[in-house]
């Protein structure tokens, strides 16, 4: 039986994958997507948005929202997770994912190994978002988000070459530090060593 159904078959009626995307970068928000999906339902081709083509990721973005019964976005913004540090500005992009969901989750399923702080019972599911639907779902929703804003951003600091590496630390944009400074998208926790220099 697959994880949903199991849960599911325990009482819950409103069972939601969470996922997140942009924990690892130097530069912008970390986004969470919660998803809840029809009993049942079969998404062919929706899988751990880290397998998938940035292309296939934009058809199964609108996809997956057209087939959701419900999905939200939540973010933490970069002087959240400077603030608070990475793990708890996930975890509060995540509350807020929830929070944003058009009907009330009654249950998580949540990618990784930890969680903390939701209001509903959760589960975590270690590598989720290639073993149950709803989380494959919002990492895509999660992943395609974040690079839409940082797209976005990228007219701003075009300096930065966001559009390419998203804020992740790539070579070209640790030289582009080098040169140009940080900007306001840049969290300077992740970056205390070049900012000691």
């Amino acid at each position: 039986m697959d994880k949903e159904a199991e849960i599911r078959a325990q009482g819950f009626a409103a069972v939601c994958g969470i996922d997140e995307a942009g924990r690892g970068p130097l530069a912008g928000p970390v986004v969470a997507a919660a998803v809840i999906l029809p009993d049942g339902i079969e998404l062919p081709g929706v899988n751990d948005s880290k397998k998938i083509t940035e292309k296939k990721r934009e058809v199964l973005f609108d996809f997956v929202k057209e087939h959701a019964l419900a999905w939200g976005i939540g973010e933490a913004s970069e002087a959240e997770i400077d603030e608070i540090n990475i793990l708890q500005a996930t975890f509060l992009a995540m509350r807020r994912a929830v929070d944003a969901l058009q009907i009330s989750a009654d249950f998580a399923l949540v990618d990784g190994n930890r969680i903390s702080g939701l209001d509903i019972p959760s589960e975590c599911v270690i590598g989720g978002d290639g073993k149950v639907l709803s989380i494959a779902a919002a990492s895509i929703l999660a992943k395609v988000t974040r690079d839409h804003y940082m797209r976005e951003m990228a007219k701003q600091y075009p300096q930065y070459g966001f559009e390419k590496h998203k804020g992740y630390g790539t070579k070209a944009h640790y030289a582009a530090i080098e040169q140009y400074g940080i900007c306001p998208l840049h969290r300077k926790t992740f970056l205390k060593k070049v900012l000691n220099k």
